[in-house]
């Protein structure tokens, strides 16, 4: 068995405020071509040499280009959606999210992911897994949700909102058949969570709203095998399919891209209310919810925004929601800014602070202070993180050791 391989570069995490794929795997095809079974061809993904991310599946095995039309077996993958209303003529209006697309037969909505067949709407990316990795929990980034653990991290292809800052574009702004994709059904993920010694599974690199059917399946098998479930998600969702879906999951990371309409219309492609909406119900439902901000140069760096977002977290959602303030990389359609400067970042975490938020980290520089949890009474350092690793983790009991002071999250599985 031999395959000429080399590594797609791209090793930033949260560079868009959606965690990066972990670097790619793409093989060019040679003599691959034994027969493996499931559960192996998922092994071979998971453990081959270098870490994997777009794709890793079907280019463990095969040498597939990224933007080939691929021949998959798609009923497999095809489950009726969960949220919708039937009209007239065969026409259906998606209720998934606020986009609310109303559906021709045969046509699909916004997401590219679903498809009206006759008056009934599919979900066709139910277990059609595009990517996979074993994460550390930080790189979420959830700081105070099991910090120094493991999370099996998985995605399929869509999203609901076009940003054009998007770091993996090349599987979210894509239909399901363009990208080379394994089937992962729902027990088997729980199953290798537990093999990995994952003690949860995070639905992200894409946007986990369109798969939301299979999100809420791999949760319930998640569950049942004794493996919490995390999202990492945009948030832009209705409200009975945020409470039913999110509903089912242990933690939730929320990318708020910005505090105003006008950048969500044009860099998004989406809405700001939905999303704030979202994160009302979440702390409603008690779900342990994190939010990061990506600071876009000359978009959404402003001291107004900083002080605004900072005091509505505060007042709608309380000071005890950890904020992550992310820097900025150029991709995808917005190469012509500039990386965003470490001191706009943290002028962003000072008035932040001074707005009365507890937990405000600044993201995506590695070594900094500010990527450290801090109790908010004595000030004494309580998770030391180098990298995406918590190096030292001083809280006990959910409780500053030095002073008492409870330090809201789940630290303890």
């Amino acid at each position: 068995m031999s395959s000429k391989l080399k590594t797609q570069e791209g090793v930033r995490a949260t560079a868009d405020g959606k965690e990066r794929q972990s670097p790619a795997i793409w093989g060019e095809r040679n003599s691959f071509s034994c027969q493996m079974d499931r559960r192996s061809f998922l092994e071979c993904a998971l453990t081959s040499g270098a870490a994997l991310g777009v794709c890793e599946f079907a280019q463990c095995m095969f040498a597939i280009p990224a933007w080939g039309l691929q021949k998959q077996d798609d009923s497999r993958f095809t489950v009726e959606a969960k949220f919708y209303q039937k009209l007239q003529n065969k026409k259906i209006k998606c209720k998934l999210c606020p986009r609310e697309c109303t559906v021709g037969d045969r046509e699909r909505g916004y997401c590219g992911v679903r498809e009206n067949r006759g008056g009934t709407y599919y979900t066709l990316v139910h277990s059609r897994v595009c990517a996979a990795h074993v994460d550390p929990i930080e790189k979420k980034p959830l700081f105070h949700y099991l910090p120094g653990t493991l999370a099996f991290s998985l995605a399929t292809a869509g999203c609901n909102v076009n940003c054009k800052f998007c770091q993996n574009w090349d599987i979210s702004q894509v239909r399901p058949e363009q990208v080379p994709a394994d089937y992962a059904p729902p027990k088997l993920v729980a199953e290798l969570a537990k093999q990995h010694q994952c003690p949860t599974i995070a639905y992200t690199y894409s946007e986990p709203v369109i798969f939301s059917e299979y999100l809420m399946d791999t949760a319930d098998a998640g569950h049942e095998a004794g493996v919490r479930s995390v999202v990492v998600s945009n948030g832009y969702m209705q409200e009975e399919s945020l409470k039913t879906a999110y509903g089912k999951m242990d933690a939730v990371k929320i990318d708020l891209k910005a505090f105003t309409e006008s950048y969500y219309k044009d860099v998004v492609v989406g809405e700001l209310k939905p999303v704030l909406d979202s994160l009302v119900a979440l702390r409603k439902m008690n779900k342990w919810t994190e939010i990061v901000y990506l600071v876009v140069p000359t978009l959404n760096d402003s001291d107004a925004e900083f002080s605004g977002l900072a005091r509505w977290i505060k007042t709608d959602l309380g000071p005890d929601v950890p904020l992550h303030f992310t820097q900025f990389h150029p991709e995808y359609l917005l190469k012509n800014l500039p990386i965003t400067p470490v001191p706009t970042l943290e002028r962003a975490k000072a008035i932040a602070d001074a707005e009365g938020l507890h937990y405000v980290y600044i993201g995506n520089v590695p070594g900094h202070p500010a990527q450290n949890t801090y109790c908010p009474k004595c000030h004494r350092m309580l998770v030391e993180r180098v990298g995406f690793t918590a190096s030292q983790m001083l809280i006990h009991k959910g409780s500053c050791p030095f002073c008492r002071e409870p330090i809201p999250g789940v630290w303890h599985a």
